[in-house]
């Protein structure tokens, strides 16, 4: 039984040792940012977080334990790359957490523990404009002195970024997720998964003439077997007009997924679906003969229907811009029937070229082009961490940089799949502009070897066929 006389640990005694390092911590800590992490989504058996949300920070000092710089940092080389692991241990206040931070978070929603810092939270280091995860919680040292406790350690590692949600206000807090830049206009990209849409902006209408009126050229090209195995573009051979006359040129049309004769049992493999004319050339008094060469199938047939008075070769004057689909393509000029055309878009938005479908008949004057206008009204500015919602597919995701020169549009924690063409509308910005590319190639970070692993393991087995071990 210990001595009565001798009481260890009076609470006035505990109160002081508590007031002294309180002012310690005041004198030679470093304001960081404490972080609670709310749990979103979790799965039911082994209670494993899938969403997590930070959507406050607390200012609190703390002490560095290692004062000369972070800890060990030690560098593991595993099978998936290189990880460098930047840790630091910090010593708080026990009574300033219980006094301040945790009445604040106290009952709020999807907080499991408030009366004391827990594993999983955040803490941002402002010296290093960096976050740290909270790895485990030393709430016994120095252990028990005159019967109390009164700091706790906080052992962190760097924080390894994947689909959380940041968004507490602080704007040094929240810029971390893009690097050392704010946007991708100061040249750096967003930390963790990402993807790339590529928006319209302002667009330019394209414009095209009819060149010249023929007589005796391909007003249409009908494939009559669509052929299969082509893992190539056929070229398209076409019999010579006569003399005086200019031979046609045309263009195929693939499409897969059509088994003829078990030639496109392998997706990769495709069969003839259309043939577009280039230039119907003049000069014919018989129908063409039509030939498919190479493209590493076989089977293919067509057949070439000629006529008079129909349109040569159309030639682009303007490109236009923001383009996210073929638009429609229109002749205004009297003929028995009238001509008919599919103009080809780039992933820049631009018309490279028009092919024929129809040369028409019966034109005795070059029509005039129309080509419909593009989506020009994209409008905002997208705010960094706001919600945007895509019109067509209803996918949502988070903002991490908009660049209004490029009109390129980083996003993460992306539920669902946006499709070209579709609208993109930010929920706070308002702003709205149209998808033209999507891009959800994950940023190579250097170190990371998931796409070399990826392309070795298609050398062994080749997943795009059906049935990569083989048929029945």
């Amino acid at each position: 039984m210990l001595n009565p006389f001798f009481q260890q640990g009076t609470p006035q005694e505990q109160g002081l040792i508590q007031d002294l390092i309180n002012e310690q911590l005041r004198m030679y800590g470093v304001e960081v940012y404490y972080l609670p992490r709310k749990f979103i989504t979790e799965k039911t058996v082994i209670r494993e977080v899938i969403e997590s949300l930070f959507d406050s920070a607390f200012p609190i000092e703390a002490y560095v334990n290692s004062y000369d710089g972070y800890a060990e940092n030690p560098t593991i080389l595993s099978k998936f790359g290189i990880q460098a692991l930047n840790e630091i241990v910090l010593t708080i206040s026990k009574e300033r957490f219980s006094l301040y931070i945790s009445p604040l978070i106290k009952g709020k929603s999807n907080i499991k523990i408030s009366s004391r810092p827990k594993e999983g939270d955040l803490v941002y280091f402002p010296l290093g404009d960096r976050l740290f995860e909270i790895k485990y919680v030393e709430h016994e040292k120095p252990f028990y002195q005159l019967q109390k406790n009164y700091t706790y350690e906080l052992r962190c590692e760097l924080f390894r970024y994947e689909d959380e949600v940041i968004d507490t206000g602080v704007d040094e807090i929240d810029d971390v997720l893009s690097g050392i830049g704010t946007n991708l206009d100061s040249g750096f990209t967003s930390l963790g998964p990402i993807q790339t849409l590529t928006m319209v902006g302002v667009g330019s209408t394209a414009t095209a003439t009819v060149t010249s009126i023929v007589n005796g050229g391909i007003r249409f090209i009908t494939v009559t077997n669509r052929g299969g195995g082509y893992t190539g573009i056929p070229r398209i051979g076409i019999s010579s007009a006569p003399s005086g006359g200019t031979t046609g040129i045309a263009t195929a049309v693939m499409i897969g997924g059509v088994v003829a004769c078990n030639d496109n049992i392998n997706p990769s493999a495709k069969s003839v679906q259309e043939v577009r004319i280039l230039n119907p050339g003049f000069g014919y008094t018989t129908a063409p003969g039509v030939r498919f060469i190479n493209g590493g199938g076989s089977g293919a047939a067509a057949t070439a229907t000629i006529g008079n008075g129909i349109i040569g070769i159309i030639t682009i004057t303007n490109a236009g811009s923001g383009y996210t689909a073929a638009p429609s393509i229109t002749f205004a000029g009297v003929s028995s029937v009238s001509a008919a055309a599919t103009a080809i878009v780039n992933d820049a938005g631009n018309i490279t070229s028009i092919q024929i479908t129809n040369s028409g008949l019966g034109y005795t004057q070059a029509p005039t082009v129309t080509i419909s206008s593009p989506f020009t009204s994209g409008i905002g500015t997208y705010q960094f961490n706001e919600v945007i919602v895509g019109s067509i597919s209803g996918t949502t995701a988070r903002v991490r940089s908009w660049n209004a020169i490029t009109n390129k549009l980083e996003i993460a924690t992306v539920d669902g799949e946006f499709v070209a063409g579709e609208t993109i509308v930010g929920s706070a910005s308002s702003a709205s502009y149209k998808v033209r590319l999507i891009n959800t190639d994950v940023v190579d970070d250097g170190y990371a070897d998931n796409t070399d692993i990826e392309t070795e393991a298609d050398k062994i087995i080749d997943f795009s066929e059906f049935n990569p071990f083989g048929m029945p």
